[in-house]
């Protein structure tokens, strides 16, 4: 067992006791034997028990594009094809579909909570609740007209209707999502950041994604857009900024003596040369950190074991210090970290009493996770999202033996395939 919390280290034949939904006690076999009497009891042999992964940032709808638009720089990736390809096919019906394919395969490889940030987030918020899964819906707010909403007024006009509608939801949390300083327009911000007060509510937002982007600024502002977004009183705690590669010290600084929360992409950027976010310098000046995939149309994967191989990897060649991102802090940032920067560690991210149980198991029984020496280790820097074999969320079984409980996986994978071939032949039907 490697719960996290208090204390992040590995246990040896440990158990967790669940009780509605909340983790009521962990200890020796013979200590929770002892103190509990339980109706079900399963006994895992040759597994890893932990939280669920927290996967802090992505586009879920976006899974229908993976591979589409490979090999490109960002800008030339958005310009040339995702934006004409969002505006040709993006709709209810296809966020529905790309959504839940996203939710199938993080649950699948221990991902159970998420945040979203795309058009339709009704949508994508009704097909997580079906899933079960924890998700963080950012509704988007961009100056431009887009499928979802005209401008910015319709677009905070049906996000706090959303709000509205999932106001008593437990698993459900609706952010704003500001798309990033540069798409959305200096009132639309400031008006974000007074309505998200009131509500007490999460923003999200793209924060110095890339090279280009930091320039712009400083040539259209005279200034960074963390200076620019400091000036306008945007740096507060419930900030959620991603990617955050080509961060100065003093930008560090800001963003920490604000504490505002870092969630960091780095497959997505690595595949789009957007930098790097040097996470070591983050966490050394007290930001905290958590992991996101990003979209699969720029990463591919939406696996969280990857990302965090990713994250591991890169730390190490940023510094140039092998002990950067070392495995135990890592899998903290999958866990932990992303509970903290979404302000949901008080319910998830840790294997505590009073927490919700919202847990994984990865099997070792496989020559990949042969021999276990150090489970941390195991998990960081193999194949692990592929030996998932059981997910719980709030208690509740969502993956058993390695199949979805909540989905039809044959029917996820059916609707996505129909979707490639509408997408390779525009003239050719869904249906």
């Amino acid at each position: 067992m490697l719960p996290i919390a208090p204390v992040n280290t590995a246990l040896v034949d440990y158990s967790v006791a669940i009780h509605e939904g909340l983790i009521v006690a962990v200890g020796t076999h013979a200590e929770v034997a002892a103190a509990w009497t339980a109706d079900e009891h399963l006994t895992l042999h040759e597994h890893i028990l932990l939280p669920g992964l927290v996967n802090a940032h992505g586009h879920l709808a976006m899974t229908l594009f993976r591979g589409l638009a490979d090999d490109l720089p960002l800008d030339q990736w958005l310009t040339d094809h995702i934006w004409p390809l969002e505006s040709r096919w993006v709709d209810p019906e296809f966020v529905r579909d790309g959504a839940t394919l996203a939710l199938l395969e993080m649950l699948t490889t221990g991902t159970t909570c998420c945040s979203d940030m795309y058009f339709y987030p009704e949508i994508t918020a009704e097909a997580a609740r079906a899933a079960g899964i924890r998700a963080q819906i950012a509704f988007p707010i961009v100056r431009f007209a887009n499928t979802w909403s005209r401008d910015a007024n319709e677009a905070f006009h049906k996000g706090l209707a959303l709000h509205d509608a999932y106001r008593d939801q437990p698993l459900i949390n609706i952010a704003f999502g500001p798309h990033a300083p540069n798409s959305v327009a200096r009132d639309d911000l400031i008006r974000a950041l007074t309505l998200a007060d009131e509500l007490e509510a999460p923003i999200h937002i793209h924060l110095h994604e890339n090279a280009s982007e930091v320039q712009d600024a400083r040539k259209r502002l005279g200034m960074s857009h963390i200076e620019w977004l400091a000036e306008l009183g945007l740096l507060i705690p419930r900030l959620q900024a991603v990617h955050m590669t080509q961060v100065t010290e003093g930008e560090r600084e800001l963003v920490a003596d604000a504490g505002v929360s870092v969630v960091h992409c780095p497959h997505s950027n690595l595949k789009l040369g957007s930098g790097h976010c040097d996470v070591s310098a983050l966490q050394a000046a007290g930001v905290r950190v958590g992991l996101g995939t990003d979209g699969a149309a720029s990463n591919n994967s939406l696996d969280m074991f990857s990302e965090m191989r990713a994250a591991a990897l890169v730390a190490k060649t940023v510094t140039g210090d092998v002990t950067a991102s070392a495995a135990f802090a890592t899998l903290r940032m999958a866990t932990l970290g992303g509970a903290e920067a979404m302000s949901i560690d008080d319910q998830i991210g840790s294997l505590e009493p009073g927490k919700s149980a919202d847990l994984i198991a990865v099997d070792t029984a496989c020559p990949g996770m042969t021999p276990l020496h150090q489970p941390e280790s195991q998990l960081i820097y193999t194949a692990a999202g592929t030996q998932v074999s059981h997910v719980w969320i709030a208690g509740n079984p969502v993956v058993t033996d390695g199949d979805p409980v909540t989905l039809d996986a044959a029917a996820v994978r059916a609707n996505a395939k129909r979707w490639r071939e509408r997408l390779q032949r525009p003239e050719a039907p869904l249906r």
